[in-house]
This record gives C-alpha cells, sequence and structure tokens, in this order.
C-alpha cells in the first residue's frame, strides 16, 4: 500500500487557472461590493451575513437588509453590527439602496420571487441552495436570466471542499478508467436530521422536501463530479419515522408535557443565539423554530431512495437517511479499471469520532483550520492490482469541510475560476433539483421520469 500526499492546503485553498464565469460581478473601480441581503435567518445572518463581514470586509459592505419579520431583522442588523437601512419591501430594498449584489436566503419555495425580481431590477444574484422547488419555478428563473443582462450564483459551497476538489481531480483524470456506475449513501444523524422536522423544512410546500431542500447539495456534486447530467430518475420514499408516526406530539419543546418521555426534546433555550434569532420574535409572524418532530403537518419523506441515469451512460444509486447514529456520507465510483471509494464522517473509519450532538454546530462554524493529525482519504484500487493507492488532505475543522470560505472568497476576492469550472450557475442549480423534483414525481406516479418531462434544457453527456 502506497500513501502519498495529494493536495497542499495552502494550494487547494488559492489555486486559480481560468477565467471565473462570474468576473463581472466583481467590482472593477476599486470601491466596495455592495450587497443586499434579504431572509435574515440563521444561515443569512451567519454564513452570509457576520461571517461574510468578517472575512471580506474591506472588499464588501451591506447597503441593505431585508426581511418580513421585523424583530429578526433589527436583531440581525445589530449582530452584524451594519449601518445600513433595513426593509420589509424587497423592491423598494433594491430600488432605493442599487446593490451590486442580492443575496437571497429566505424560505426555499420563496427564492424565485426574490431572483426574478432582482433580475428584472437589473441587479445579480447570490441564491442560497437550492435554486427553488419546482420545475415551473425553476423555468421562471432561467427565463428571467435571458431576458436579463445579469446573472445567478448557486451557492454549491460544497464544491469547495478541499476533500470534494481532491476527488474531482481524480475523475478527471480517468484514473480508474470510463466511470460506469456510482453509490452514494448519506447519513443525517438523530441530532441534526431531526431538526429539518421541527423546522420549515417539514412541510413540502416550503421546502419542496429533503429531495430538494438538502439531496440538492449532493445531486450537484455527482453532476459536477461525474462532469454530466441527469436524463431519468427513479425513485422511493416514504414518511416511517417522524410526523404521524409516533403516539404523542406537541406544538414545540417549549414547555412539552411529553418532553420527559421524547428522546428528540430539544430546549433551544440553550442556544441565545436562536432565541434572539427567533424566540424573541415569533410574535411578528408565528414561526416556532423548535416546533414538534411529530407534528402532523409533516409531509416530507424521512427515507429517500433513487436510481439516476446520466446522459454519459452512469447509472447513479443514491440514498438518505434522516435518523441515523451517525452523521456522514460513503460514495463509490466503479470504472472500467478499477474503483474510487471515499467518505466523510463515518465513525468506524476516522480516528477520533465526533460527539454526534455537537456535529452540527461545528460543520456550520467558519473555522478554516485543518484538524492537527487528522486527513481525509480517497481509496483508489486497480483491477487485478493486489495493492491500493491512498490520496490524501487534511481535514478542515468547520464550513463544509472549508468550502464556506472558499467559495466566498472566489466570489468576492479571486476573479479567477479553477480548471474544474467550480462556480455554479442557474444551469448547475437547474440539474441539482430536478433530480429531486423528478424524484418526488416518481414516487408519487411510481415509475422512472425523464428530465425532459420536467426541463427543455437538453441534458449534455459532457458538462464541459
Amino acid at each position: 500500500m502506497e500513501r502519498r500526499k495529494f493536495l497542499g492546503y495552502t494550494v487547494a485553498t488559492g489555486a486559480s487557472l481560468m477565467l471565473h464565469p462570474f468576473a463581472s460581478f466583481a467590482n472593477k473601480t476599486g470601491a466596495k461590493i455592495k450587497l443586499a441581503l434579504v431572509g435574515t435567518g440563521h444561515r443569512g445572518s451567519s454564513l452570509w451575513g457576520i461571517t461574510l463581514i468578517k472575512n471580506f470586509g474591506e472588499v464588501a459592505e451591506f447597503v441593505g437588509l431585508c426581511d418580513i419579520n421585523p424583530g429578526r431583522l433589527a436583531f440581525v442588523k445589530e449582530a452584524m453590527k451594519v449601518n445600513c437601512p433595513s426593509f420589509t419591501d424587497f423592491e423598494k430594498m433594491v430600488r432605493d439602496t442599487k446593490p451590486d449584489y442580492v443575496i437571497v436566503t429566505t424560505v426555499d419555495a420563496t427564492h424565485d420571487e426574490f431572483i426574478i425580481k432582482a433580475l428584472n431590477l437589473g441587479v445579480n444574484v447570490i441564491t442560497e441552495k437550492p435554486m427553488t422547488t419546482d420545475e415551473v419555478k425553476c423555468k421562471r428563473i432561467l427565463d428571467a436570466e435571458k431576458k436579463s443582462d445579469k446573472k445567478v450564483i448557486v451557492a454549491f459551497n460544497y464544491r469547495h471542499s478541499v476533500h470534494n476538489m481532491q476527488l474531482k481531480e481524480l475523475l478527471a483524470t480517468e484514473r480508474v478508467g470510463k466511470i460506469t456506475s456510482v453509490d452514494f449513501n448519506w447519513y443525517l444523524n438523530v441530532y441534526h436530521g431531526a431538526d429539518y422536522f421541527r423546522r420549515w423544512h417539514g412541510q413540502m410546500a416550503k421546502g419542496g422536501s429533503l429531495w430538494v431542500h438538502k439531496a440538492t447539495h449532493h445531486f450537484d456534486l455527482l453532476n459536477w463530479w461525474l462532469n454530466s447530467e441527469p436524463v431519468e430518475v427513479m425513485a422511493y420514499g416514504s414518511l416511517e419515522h417522524y410526523g404521524k408516526n409516533n403516539p404523542f406530539r406537541g406544538t414545540k419543546c417549549r414547555g412539552c408535557e411529553h418532553k420527559d418521555k421524547c428522546k428528540f426534546y430539544w430546549d433551544i433555550n440553550k442556544d441565545q443565539r436562536l432565541v434572539d434569532l427567533y424566540v424573541k420574535n415569533e410574535q411578528h409572524d408565528g414561526y416556532i423554530r423548535d416546533g414538534c418532530v411529530w407534528s402532523n403537518e409533516i409531509d416530507i419523506y424521512d427515507k429517500m431512495s433513487a436510481q439516476i441515469i446520466y446522459a454519459n451512460g452512469v447509472t447513479a444509486n443514491y440514498s438518505l437517511t434522516t435518523y441515523s447514529p451517525y452523521e456522514g456520507w460513503q460514495i463509490a465510483f466503479n470504472g472500467m479499471k478499477g474503483r474510487i471509494e471515499t467518505w466523510e464522517d463515518i465513525p468506524y473509519l476516522q480516528k477520533t469520532p465526533d460527539d454526534q450532538a455537537k456535529r452540527h454546530a461545528v460543520e456550520m462554524s467558519n473555522a478554516d483550520d485543518a484538524v492537527k493529525g487528522d486527513v481525509r482519504e480517497i481509496l483508489v484500487m486497480d483491477n487485478f492490482q493486489k495493492e491500493f493507492e491512498i490520496f490524501t488532505t487534511p481535514k478542515i475543522a468547520g464550513g463544509h469541510g472549508g468550502g464556506d470560505i472558499r467559495m466566498q472568497r472566489r466570489i468576492f476576492v479571486d476573479t479567477n475560476d479553477n480548471p474544474h469550472h467550480i462556480m455554479a450557475g442557474t444551469r448547475d442549480g437547474a440539474m441539482s433539483i430536478l433530480i429531486g423534483i423528478a424524484a418526488r414525481k416518481s414516487i408519487k406516479e411510481k415509475r422512472p421520469v425523464k428530465i425532459s418531462e420536467l426541463t427543455d434544457l437538453v441534458p449534455l453527456a459532457n458538462r464541459f
């Protein structure tokens, strides 16, 4: 067995060789890039607010904040330490502040509304994933971008992790020959996984199900790693654990009469930031952050499996579990000449198992340091060979394997892309959500669903 370092930490951070496809986003006058944020919830106010200002405040500034909840808006403005005006009217914010970018971090089902309005008002957009939640809204976004002279970046941060970039480079070299199939399994633990069912994400109408909200991350990685696009999806899914599948339920964890016997009881009062963001502002919009995971309103799937056929002939088998004892993922690429395997955060495969209760908080931190003495590994096995090769990169402490800060650096500082087209636009956003949308339709109609049923985009065998 041979071991060798494949990518150095600093190299992975800054490698840039090609013209950035969104270079027009950068403010070439030397002035700071003007930003307007719509949606000041946890993700918007942290990664796209406090963290952005901390890391890139020298090149970017906020000129407006917008939210339907005035209480949350006031708290976030103070937490971000910005002096810009606040708005509850999005179009007024854009007209009054004239930003270079609008950053969209609202409820998934409303992304299209703000993306389209921003484009129509002549402003570039950065949107959190998923780009939107159904095929009709997807088409509206694509049409609006075509009519405008502006662009949309979809914030697929996982592409930017050091580990995922290393895997992309190995696949791009056809190290094990032509890839023919993929096995991809994602596990959400009983802490982070359950949290989706406490929030608005548990309702299909708001998040499009975890096929769209969560798995769009995973489908985008597949599309990018394979450099191809999906043509057909066959899926299975059900709601068998959360929601109605329990003999008792409440409205929210706070004050619940069942808390002593419910393993999923969660005390939001232990997190002061969430109390300030949500609990103190419930009276404005009625949103309850610590909702019951057994609510009868939950209508998304908690067990999901799909087979995806790609335009280049690859078959991908994918599964998502939302109540696993640990959080992590495993993937294997089968090629004509061998096999590539890798994983993240599988307890029996890593040196130091994570504290699962704190796992998500660590992942969402803005740390960008290598974890001392720990690495990510990729195994490469050639057919007819007894030995195998291990490629390693440092494990990065937080922010989607270092992807968060690298993505923002490429947007706001670097005006170059790396050779693997890492920046994602509307086509990438569409092809990732369309897999999830097709999966929903497949489950409902109990049949394979072709991507051509959902869009007039023609899937490409080779994206680039």
